[in-house]
């Protein structure tokens, strides 16, 4: 379908007949739009006859937060069908992890990685954030256009990944070839069918199935694979389970980080007057994140499992249905973001933005990229005084990840 036909059906179809979850609306930056008229027509939504089947379509910010909060009722489990939209148990792309378990095995695995996100471990990740920062905008052509997201989002990205899961550097963007197949879905240019996903997966798997046998033996770093393999509750775990967790936290810490610093560039460029004010009020910056989460919402949805009948506004959700948590409309849910279309530094409560989840299921990794974004821009600001966008970002064509495939800019000479 074009802009044009989805424009046409936004503005004439019945309620009842909208499918919000379309690849393609994504695409082409209509999503929005659509969640706006599900919030203020039917914040509790179902549509029976999906490009994905029937689900449930939670758009209000309150509702969202809510049965994130309530694990008990909505399951997050895999074996109920997972996180996604597209997800299913029986589905061999699909593996359990964490963030797809509920209590109390959800807590188990999660407190084993934890402590590689601590105080101590931040200060030395912005240590070395700050000389790849340094390095890669030192890099960059002045008066000529380069592709923002590949010098920029997905490099540092990379380097950051890898220093997380103990990979070598030399072979960073491993990960991100690997990331962008776990999201990716069968159909796309990229990966035709399932078996081309399936294949790029396999080598992820492999490789870090041989790292997972050294790391059994000696697991006394730092690095997440090694508290894997010292953890208690988690060294035993099965190979499902190990891969499961592998994709968790590498599409996880590849997907938000790339996004989010590629729209910290698109929310300037559209909000010149943003930037002027931080340039201005240099402590701004430490409400930049979570402005840019919230503005852009890399994570469009998690979806969950109704574990029985519960009713939800006046509708009735019926004990297994597909029930999805649109984080991209919570965070434009007018009735708890004044203005939510607009990119502001200096919004109050940017910081209610759901973007990480809520309740246990919250991103583990949430402090890295804060610290990604702020470091970043705290060199790219000593450096650069704009940006220019030379044309319309390439969105990503998915209802899970939303993001940007390419951003061309160039910096004036």
């Amino acid at each position: 379908m074009n802009a044009t036909t989805f424009e046409t059906d936004l503005l004439h179809l019945p309620i009842d007949a909208i499918d919000v979850a379309q690849p393609e609306l994504f695409r082409q930056g209509l999503a929005p739009r659509y969640f706006e008229r599900l919030r203020r027509e039917a914040p509790v939504h179902y549509c029976a006859n999906g490009l994905f089947g029937a689900y449930w379509s939670i758009t209000q910010h309150r509702d969202i937060e809510a049965i994130e909060l309530d694990s008990e009722t909505f399951s997050s489990d895999h074996l109920n069908g997972g996180i996604t939209i597209t997800s299913s148990p029986a589905d061999p792309q699909f593996f359990p992890s964490f963030i797809a378990m509920d209590p109390p095995r959800h807590g188990e695995q999660r407190k084993v990685v934890a402590p590689a996100f601590a105080p101590d471990r931040r200060r030395f990740l912005a240590d070395q954030l700050r000389l790849w920062s340094e390095e890669i905008l030192d890099q960059l052509p002045t008066g000529e256009t380069f592709d923002w997201v590949d010098r920029v989002s997905i490099e540092l990205t990379a380097r950051t990944l890898a220093l997380l899961l103990g990979y070598p550097q030399e072979r960073c963007r491993d990960l991100i070839r690997w990331s962008e197949a776990m999201v990716a879905l069968p159909g796309s240019p990229a990966f035709p069918t399932l078996a081309d996903k399936m294949r790029v997966m396999q080598e992820c798997f492999a490789a870090f199935d041989a790292i997972w046998e050294e790391r059994l033996k000696d697991p006394s770093g730092d690095d997440l694979i090694s508290r894997l393999a010292s953890g208690a509750q988690t060294r035993g775990m099965s190979r499902a389970e190990l891969h499961g967790t592998l994709l968790l936290l590498i599409a996880g810490g590849n997907e938000s980080s790339r996004s989010a610093i590629t729209a910290s560039i698109v929310a300037f460029d559209r909000f010149p007057e943003e930037l002027t004010k931080l340039r201005k009020r240099p402590e701004l910056i430490s409400g930049l994140t979570p402005e840019i989460l919230r503005w852009q919402t890399p994570i469009a949805h998690m979806r969950r499992t109704a574990m029985r009948d519960v009713t939800l506004g006046d509708r009735t959700i019926r004990k297994g249905d597909k029930v999805v948590l649109w984080y991209l409309s919570g965070n434009r849910d007018e009735g708890v973001f004044e203005r939510a279309e607009r990119f502001d530094l200096g919004r109050p409560n940017a910081r209610r933005h759901l973007s990480f989840g809520a309740g246990i299921h919250r991103c583990v990794g949430a402090r890295v990229a804060d610290l990604q974004i702020k470091i970043l821009w705290e060199e790219l600001l000593k450096r650069f005084e704009r940006i220019e966008v030379c044309h319309p970002p390439v969105r990503s064509a998915s209802t899970f990840i939303h993001g940007y495939t390419e951003l061309v800019v160039k910096i004036p000479g």
